[in-house]
């Protein structure tokens, strides 16, 4: 069970079912961030909130928000406005419909969170989950997180309930927007059976742990060393061939990982189940974005 304090408390519904949930995040960045230091004395610098008008600092009473319409102008929103929006959208996860996984690109995705189920929720989260496994349906639903609506699909995952915000259709931008560029080539048989041969080699299940951030490990040993008083000493990366023709490249990469397949005993085969299934189609945009170029 998570050990720490959810984020949100509320409900689902569906019908005229209201299932007791709690909110919390399902994942959390490893990312390493760095304080800017004054150089001369090492001293974090600190930024102040200042208003360019009176010419001073401000604190955090004074502060309040305002939406720019247009260059320099700007409407006010006071908390009294924010109180205005219907209260019961703001503790509510409202399912609209159901829906298969497939049909949600994972483009869409925003940001993962779990759901556990609240006090006297337990049998009704329990039939929920059962049944939306059972069925395989994801559920698409509206909820109001940090003063903001977003859609969501809800689905199993791990035994409980996980809640995928999403982005909305528009704010998805079109590739129309992205630099055309030349469809026109022509692409000789040999050249995309090579392309399936590599895909082949390199084609497995998907297994989490095999990847690492090996950029944070090796900024994490420089860190740690610095603080040990260590020389640090740069890692040589090997130098990488040219690539000078596109034939050459896919032949000698097929050779390779075929190389690799054949000392680790073969290529790996596994029959998926519907849980890798959808795993793999919910891996994220992070994964997606890799894949998709």
């Amino acid at each position: 069970m998570i050990k720490v304090r959810p984020l949100w408390k509320g409900s689902i519904s569906f019908g005229l079912v209201n299932i007791p949930v709690r909110l919390y995040l399902a994942t959390s960045s490893k990312s390493i961030s760095f304080r800017n230091l004054h150089q001369p004395c090492k001293t974090p610098l600190r930024y102040k909130k200042t208003c360019e008008r009176c010419g001073r600092e401000v604190s955090e009473e004074e502060i309040i928000k305002g939406y720019e319409y247009e260059k320099d102008s700007f409407v006010v929103i006071s908390g009294e406005d924010l109180e205005k929006i219907p209260q019961e959208t703001n503790k509510t996860i409202d399912i609209v419909d159901f829906i298969e996984l497939e049909e949600i690109d994972p483009v869409y995705y925003d940001r993962t969170y779990y759901l556990a189920p609240g006090e006297t929720g337990e049998k009704a989260y329990s039939l929920l989950q059962h049944v939306m496994e059972e069925t395989g349906k994801v559920g698409l639903a509206r909820l109001v997180i940090r003063s903001r609506q977003t859609l969501a699909a809800i689905r199993v995952y791990d035994g409980f309930l996980a809640l995928e915000t999403m982005f909305y259709p528009d704010e998805v931008r079109p590739t129309a927007e992205l630099p055309a560029w030349n469809r026109e080539v022509n692409l000789q048989e040999h050249e995309i059976k090579m392309a399936r041969e590599l895909i082949a080699n390199l084609t497995t299940s998907f297994q989490p742990g095999n990847y690492r951030d090996h950029y944070r490990e090796e900024l994490l040993r420089i860190i740690e060393a610095k603080i040990a008083g260590e020389e640090v000493t740069r890692v040589e990366q090997p130098e990488e061939g040219k690539v000078v023709d596109l034939v050459e490249a896919l032949k000698a990469s097929v050779e390779a990982t075929s190389e690799k397949g054949q000392a680790s005993g073969g290529k790996k085969q596994s029959k998926k189940t519907d849980s890798d299934k959808n795993s793999k189609k919910t891996g994220k945009k992070r994964g997606s974005e890799v894949g998709s170029s």
